[in-house]
Order: structure tokens, then sequence, then C-alpha cells
């Protein structure tokens, strides 16, 4: 599976030279090493449970999902899913979720857990160019969430489009467009109880297939624009 495998940051900044990206490389081996090593104990019981709703979740078929060692500077906990969008062999949208908890609290999150994402999908030309895209794609996202009656907190995130044409050598390569979304925002949790992470997971799958053109399951929020399908329904 192909998913997206662009660097996820807290904001704090990176290293510049040579010697402290591969010093600060170790460090997180090292770190990620030790989490390994942690006894279960240590991770907290609500982290757990957050944990077992995102494994418990029932997805929509065609969906390839599966666990990738999280990051581990962004908070002391963090559990990271990659899927994928399938038809046949071709990848049609895909994309990484982050599941964080602090439990000290966060003040940027206003919680103590966060979801962080990036999904990303190939464009047709004449979708690309569409004027309305990036409001339509977050419209996804949140409309995917209310859908399912979530709650979240401080959402916040770039949709961004990129082309690309081809000149000399490469002129006959047809030209490429592809839509990104980072995103994150901070589920509701009542008080010593984990959020609803499978909903959340849901609402998430639910972005990377509207971005990869499948038909809705249900009919969709009243929010949510549609952009044209690129893949029709699927014959019964």
């Amino acid at each position: 599976m192909a998913a997206a495998q662009g660097h996820v940051s807290d904001g704090a900044g990176g290293t510049d030279t040579p010697r402290e990206r591969e010093a600060a490389k170790e460090a997180e081996k090292s770190t990620a090493q030790e989490a390994e090593r942690a006894p279960a104990e240590q991770v907290p019981p609500v982290f757990r449970a957050a944990v077992e709703q995102l494994h418990s979740a029932r997805l929509r078929p065609g969906i390839e999902i599966e666990t990738v060692r999280a990051p581990r500077r962004l908070a002391p906990h963090a559990h990271a899913l990659e899927a994928a969008v399938l038809d046949g062999e071709d990848d049609l949208a895909d994309g990484r979720l982050i599941l964080l908890h602090d439990p000290a609290g966060h003040e940027a999150w206003q919680g103590g857990f966060r979801l962080v994402t990036l999904v990303r999908a190939e464009l047709e030309p004449e979708m690309a160019a569409d004027p309305l895209l990036p409001e339509v794609c977050w419209s996804w996202l949140t409309g995917a969430l209310q859908s399912r009656g979530l709650t979240v907190k401080e959402p916040g995130g770039t949709v961004t489009r990129a082309s690309s044409q081809h000149f000399g050598g490469l002129a006959e390569r047809p030209p490429a467009s592809q839509i990104e979304i980072r995103a994150s925002w901070t589920p509701y949790e009542s008080a010593g109880q984990a959020p609803d992470t499978a909903g959340h997971l849901a609402a998430w799958c639910e972005l990377l297939c509207q971005l990869a053109g499948l038909p809705p399951l249900a009919p969709s929020d009243g929010s949510v624009v549609t952009l044209p399908q690129r893949r029709g329904p699927e014959a019964h």
C-alpha cells in the first residue's frame, strides 16, 4: 500500500544540519525502542481504549488499512494508521491518521486527545481547475464528522492542489494533478472516557472515499458539496 508519507509536524521546527538531523533520527529511534519495551501498565487505560475502538471500527469495503509506527515527538502517546482506497491494483486515494494523547492535556488542543491527518489523491485536470475545490474538500471532512454526530474542537488544516505539465522529452506524458489535505482536530471526550475514535475513523475513511471519487453508501449531509464522480456506481 502506497500510503501518504508526508511529514507531520507539531510546529516546533526541525533540525538544520545533516549531523543534527542524524542525531534527531537516532534519538527518535531510541525513544521508539524504549516505548516498545515499556510495560503495558504505563499506557493510560483511556488511550488503550481509544486504540481498541479504532481497531474495532467497521469500515467500508475497498479500504485497505494497516497500523504503522507513529511519530514519537508529537505527544506522550500516539497510534498511527495508514489507509488506501483501492480499485484492483490502482490506488485511488491514500492517507495517514494519527491519534495523539497527552494525559496532562494540551492547551492548544483544548483536550487530551488530538487527531492529525494527511490525505492525498490524484485528480482529473478539469476537477483540479475548479475554483471551489479547496472549500469542497474541506466540506467533505467537516461533513463526514457532522453526519456522524461527532463534536470536535479547534479544527484546522490546509487544502493544497498541485498540477504538473510535462515538456521536452516528457511532453507525451499527460498533465497530472493532485489534492492534499492536512488537518487536525480535537475529538469530544467525557471525563475519564475515551473519545469515539471508531466514529472518527469511519468519517476519515469517508473523506478518503470521496477524494477517490466513490459514491456515498448513504445520502450525504446537506452541507457537503459533491464534485462530479470519477468512478460510477458499481454494478450490483
